[in-house]
């Protein structure tokens, strides 16, 4: 589901509400550096008839715009929402992009949370992790346990290392929301104790102010894929739960 514009929505989010959404993306591709088999935007090879990154002056003469449209309808922004195509903070303006959306933000819809959905990649290069840092929500992504499993879900990019994620996560002192996708495949289950246990373990690491773990809810790339429903996840993270931690929940709608 490529996003034709920009500047889109605002959508109904099953983790933030009434979302305004921001793609630093090309329009009519996709450009990311993980290729994740239940991507609701499809495989990586399938999106790269477009390969033009929106520039900061667009991005804020668009957001602006829309801003003051939606102001003017009365209509309520919830969440200033950084997703997309792909991964966001791969278009090289993103920290500039997210001082102007703090400012516009501030200006037009003050209540509103900025949001920044990111897959955790790139939060050692440090003018990355200072823009996440200014977020209201940075919304980082660790879906398995070993370089092994992310492997096999997210396939990413060479040179992925789930140690430096992990070291890079840690800089935040938990003032961040770690996002966990659960899903079953014929070779890999979020459910099964190895993997479970491993997650488990990081996130005592962390110490995440929030933990949002969510399931499919759309079409995937790779087929016969697995949702949870919600009892089964609330299951599966009970241990975190009883030991004090926040988890939002969201399964199959």
């Amino acid at each position: 589901m490529m996003r034709e514009e920009t500047v889109f929505g605002p959508i109904h989010s099953r983790r933030l509400g009434r979302s305004l959404g921001i793609n630093l993306l090309p329009v009519g591709g996709k450009i990311c550096n993980f290729d994740c088999i239940y991507c609701e935007c499809g495989w990586n090879r399938d999106g790269r008839g477009d390969t033009q990154l929106p520039t900061a002056a667009k991005v804020r003469a668009d957001l602006e715009n829309k801003l003051i449209d939606l102001m003017l309808q009365g209509t309520a922004i919830d969440s200033i929402t950084f997703s997309g195509d792909g991964e966001p903070t791969l278009n090289p303006e993103f920290p500039r992009i997210i001082d102007d959306t703090l400012f516009l933000r501030d200006a037009y819809y003050p209540n509103a949370k900025v949001s920044v959905l990111s897959n955790a990649t790139r939060v050692h290069i440090p003018e990355v992790f200072e823009a996440l840092k200014k977020v209201d929500n940075p919304i980082l992504k660790i879906d398995a346990p070993t370089d092994a499993l992310v492997s096999r879900i997210n396939q990413p990019a060479p040179g992925y290392s789930l140690q430096r994620v992990i070291d890079a996560l840690k800089a935040f002192e938990g003032n961040f929301i770690l996002q966990t996708m659960f899903l079953k495949s014929k070779d890999f289950d979020s459910a099964s104790k190895e993997v479970l246990e491993g997650w488990m373990e990081i996130v005592r690491m962390l110490k995440p102010r929030k933990i949002m773990v969510y399931t499919i809810d759309r079409p995937t790339p790779e087929k016969d894929l697995e949702a949870f429903s919600v009892e089964k996840m609330r299951d599966l993270v009970q241990p975190l739960i009883d030991e004090g931690f926040t988890i939002d929940i969201k399964g199959k709608e």
